[in-house]
């Protein structure tokens, strides 16, 4: 008796979160703005969306340029909008360019990932390394 009754409430739960998520789907498929470069199809309220358009607009520019606001000892170039996730607020992903202020000094990149808050502000949530060859094994390719 206790599994059919688990079953049932399993059952009746995913109806309510596949109900839930197409109701969210729709409506953020009616947004604009700085969203308008996701695909409507791909977003969905908590989940991260690919940008479909890779370029980093004035919009964008402008919530990165708040987030790093008074940071220093650390310089960070936007190279590419990889996408955002839609929460109380919005996370956006940036792919950069960093180096650390000094002379000669060896750039790499990172992915920051930024928060903007429903009133317009924006704080750096993450800058996570990128080790660009950490998933490359040689010798799989033969010519």
């Amino acid at each position: 008796m206790k599994k059919l009754i688990a079953l049932a409430l399993l059952t009746l739960s995913l109806l309510a979160l596949f109900g839930c998520a197409s109701a969210s789907a729709a409506t953020e498929s009616e947004n604009t703005g700085a969203q308008a470069t996701l695909e409507p199809s791909k977003q969905i309220s908590g989940g991260w969306g690919a940008s479909s358009d890779p370029a980093v607009t004035d919009e964008l520019r402008k919530v990165f340029d708040q987030a790093l606001d008074g940071l220093s000892g650390v310089s960070y170039e936007p190279i590419v909008y990889l996408g955002s996730q839609m929460v109380a607020g919005t996370n956006h992903c940036f792919l950069c360019q960093s180096a650390v202020v000094y002379p000669d000094a060896e750039p790499h990149y990172v992915l920051m990932y930024i928060y903007e808050d429903l009133s317009g502000g924006a704080q750096i949530m993450n800058i996570a390394d990128l080790d660009i060859g950490a998933f490359c094994e040689y010798g799989i390719l033969s010519e």
